[in-house]
């Protein structure tokens, strides 16, 4: 019965395939009027880059950011640093000299003036919402730092140095050691007149050209980093993706005609992968969609997997061609036999990128779109197109003569390799196995949720911008890496006394004030916080200038009117605050946004307010650069075990369907399940992080890595029904697939090799990982796959 339903659906497909190549000519200039189309959409494709993209919007944390991101200030932040530079000597220069001054109010107006930033959030030593107190003998007296009267002279600067110091700004926008001083400015998502979305490279390049180009000289040098600078450089990294995509393209044509002998075999396969590229792009467009930079290397992807079934095309037609056939049947029989495994194959990988979407961050399911959309065309290009314009191909003379030797020297390889079909040999492969899945797994549990390193991990850690954060976070007490806890007030119950006395809000409660001081105490003490601000700190500063500046009164008065007269002079501008008192931020700045230096901060945060939890105050993660990296991290680390059983349910369906065979479905899907627990362990070898970056790492390797289950089985299974035994049948299917199979994961690993030297750290990241699973993948197909099958499938008699 099974095997009549079989011939059933060849003889379909045999007509299917008929009727193609009857019209050929007409699906040619189908084809053909489609590319031209998608070849001009492909040109308005847009770079899109964005804040929101990039982190999980329906986080907790991100519901407190997205609550008080106008009140406190986002993640989402510029700050840029002027250095006075020092002497040969190696001196550090000092910020209080005319120069520097004029220069600094220069910058300050010029980055008011970017498009893209908020004007009313931009802090520098120049703005009015930098103020200073203190108390005289008339009480007290303050104003802005920088005096409206200020001129660049001895005198006046001499006064803005002892207003930076009562000010308690140093660390925050002039420098420890006064060798730089800060312009802090937060960005704006979209415009507020048009509604039009922050274009994040044309904003890096804005502070490239406006701000690093016309200020920085001798005398002066400019430090800049935020989110909006790691885009732009990001986006100039990836140009240099085109570059890498050149350098795959000639490696691939190179290898494609060592292994085919025909120019023309190889050039039909590289036009045709690359005619999948133009349509991913094309759709793109057409769907609405830009690229993000992060998923720029997606369409190098596109074009590898569709040379690894050109490839697998191209050999079926040229073993054929060399047996005595004309092109035409030679390219029937390709279609006819590629059809199942190869869609079965680009299917599962569809499926496989599309679990990506369980993953709430924008940029992760834009990618998986991406992907999918790329993977789906390839199916039309590489497994329809590709036939039909080998039948009109005609290898050179030489060219039978030539493929012929070369199967037959591959021959002899593949007879040597069969032997793992056998079970002695296949025991210790299982074995070896089983030592090696130990080890992935062992190597897997040191795998950590976040980054690595202190600067950008998109970026190299000699790039220009970690070395402007290395600077910053040097001179500075703060830096972009501040997570907020923000304190809420909760509102008393109707008819209670405190409601009735109106005490809603932390100003004049010493109580709650002195709660949130020993919280930002404690945090203070914990590893990797390199210092804590609260309102309860300037509190203290205040109440001590009132006494004469005597350190022994910086402390919180338990007197309400005295507390609240402290208070009261703190405005809500400072971000310290809201106008009612009843949210309180404590910014926590740590030294730097690692995964340890993340999770330890949160950890402490969690275990500390459920230690000393209270009714009359709540304290919710969170807010900052840092508590929004908290947020994505806690998303990757929740979404990597759906994700991975998403992908592998993916490919395990599509395999049950192609096969109709659990057996065959177990040889091909456990040599993946071992290459990804080997992956997550390189990767805790590496020091590479599971960030957003690399989490659809595993899942692109895992779709590519079953094709070569999915073709090398698809032909065994035939010979298996036909009473062929293991062994018989795997050593038939090496001589037909075996060399396009090894072509194809060298070739891939080739290619993506070349990311390693990459300037972008993600990307030479993603080499390293997707080299090794197209490898190992590879080499788990051809060694581990016919080993599971010699004991899965019944041996036949001889």
């Amino acid at each position: 019965m099974q095997t009549g339903s079989t011939n059933q659906q060849a003889g379909s497909l045999s007509g299917v395939v008929k009727s193609l190549f009857d019209a050929r000519k007409i699906v040619l200039a189908v084809f053909g009027l489609i590319t031209l189309y998608m070849l001009w959409s492909a040109a308005h494709l847009k770079i899109d880059a964005g804040f929101k993209k990039n982190v999980p919007q329906e986080h907790e944390y991100m519901q407190t950011y997205f609550q008080y991101q106008q009140s406190f200030g986002g993640a989402n932040r510029v700050l840029i640093a002027l250095e006075a530079v020092g002497d040969d000597t190696g001196k550090a220069g000092d910020i209080f000299t005319p120069t520097f001054f004029e220069r600094l109010e220069a910058v300050t107006k010029a980055v008011q003036s970017v498009k893209g930033v908020d004007p009313s959030q931009v802090s520098s030593l120049f703005t009015p919402n930098t103020r200073f107190t203190e108390i005289t003998e008339e009480g007290f007296e303050g104003g802005p730092v920088v005096p409206a009267d200020f001129k660049p002279v001895p005198e006046d600067l001499e006064r803005v140095r002892e207003n930076v110091l009562k000010a308690g700004i140093i660390g925050r926008l002039v420098a420890n050691d006064f060798s730089a001083a800060m312009i802090s400015a937060q960005l704006l998502e979209n415009d507020p007149q048009t509604g039009e979305k922050l274009n994040y490279i044309e904003f890096a390049k804005a502070l490239e050209a406006d701000i690093r180009g016309k200020f920085q000289d001798d005398k002066v040098k400019v430090h800049i980093i935020g989110f909006a600078k790691v885009m732009g450089d990001v986006s100039d990294g990836a140009k240099g993706v085109l570059a890498f995509f050149a350098v795959a393209i000639l490696i691939t044509a190179v290898l494609l005609f060592i292994f085919t002998r025909s120019g023309k075999l190889t050039a039909w396969s590289i036009v045709c992968s690359l005619i999948a590229v133009i349509w991913q792009l094309g759709l793109l467009t057409t769907f609405g969609f830009g690229i993000d930079p992060m998923s720029i290397l997606v369409p190098f992807l596109v074009f590898a997997i569709g040379v690894s079934h050109a490839v697998q095309v191209v050999n079926v037609f040229a073993t054929e061609f060399v047996g005595g056939k004309t092109p035409l049947d030679c390219a029937k029989l390709a279609c006819e036999r590629l059809w199942v495994p190869g869609t079965a194959g680009l299917l599962a990988e569809m499926l496989g990128f599309l679990t990506l979407l369980l993953i709430k961050i924008d940029i992760i399911r834009e990618l998986a779109i991406t992907a999918a959309i790329g993977v789906g065309v390839v199916i039309f290009t590489n497994l329809v197109l590709l036939p039909l314009l080998l039948s009109w191909t005609r290898p050179g003379s030489g060219f039978a003569a030539a493929f012929a030797r070369q199967q037959a020297i591959q021959g002899k390889f593949w007879d040597s390799i069969a032997g793992f079909a056998r079970p002695g040999r296949a025991a210790l492969t299982i074995v070896v196995a089983l030592v090696l899945f130990g080890v992935g797994f062992w190597g897997s549990q040191k795998l950590y949720v976040g980054d690595s390193q202190a600067g950008a991990p998109q970026l190299r850690p000699d790039s220009r911008y970690n070395k402007d954060t290395a600077f910053i976070t040097s001179k500075f007490s703060i830096g972009v890496d501040l997570i907020s806890v923000i304190v809420e007030v909760k509102q008393p119950p109707e008819g209670s006394e405190e409601a009735a006395n109106g005490i809603q809000e932390a100003c004049s409660n010493f109580d709650r004030l002195n709660a949130i001081d020993e919280f930002a105490w404690h945090m203070s003490n914990v590893e990797g916080v390199q210092s804590v601000v609260s309102l309860a700190d300037i509190a203290k500063i205040v109440n001590s200038a009132t006494s004469e500046g005597n350190l022994n009164w910086r402390v919180l008065s338990r007197n309400q009117d005295v507390l609240a007269q402290a208070t009261q002079r703190i405005p809500s501008s400072t971000g310290l605050l809201n106008s009612d008192c009843n949210v309180v931020p404590v910014m926590i700045f740590t030294q730097d946004h690692k995964a340890d230096t993340i999770s330890r901060v949160i950890d402490e945060v969690k275990r500390y307010t459920k230690a000393n939890s209270r009714d009359d105050l709540t304290f919710r993660l969170a807010t900052g650069a840092v508590g929004v990296m908290a947020a994505t991290n806690e998303a990757v680390a929740a979404a990597k075990w759906p994700m991975l059983l998403g992908v592998y349910a993916a490919v395990t369906l599509l395999c049950l369907i192609a096969f109709r065979s659990v057996r065959g479905t177990i040889c091909v899907i456990l040599p993946l399940v071992l290459v990804s627990f080997l992956a997550e362990a390189l990767m805790a070898g590496l020091g590479i992080g599971l960030t957003v970056a690399t989490l659809p790492v595993v899942a692109l390797g895992v779709g590519v890595g079953v094709d070569y289950g999915i073709y090398i089985f698809s032909r065994m299974r035939g010979l298996l029904r036909a009473g062929q035994s293991v062994e018989s049948a795997y050593r038939e299917t090496l001589h037909v697939t075996g060399s396009a199979v090894f072509f194809t994961g060298l070739t891939l690993a080739i290619g993506v090799a070349t990311w390693m030297v990459s300037a972008l750290q993600f990307q030479a990241d993603m080499g390293k990982l997707l080299t090794f699973m197209f490898i190992v993948n590879m080499i788990g197909a051809v060694l581990l796959l016919p080993a599971l099958a010699a004991y899965l499938f019944p041996r036949k008699k001889k």
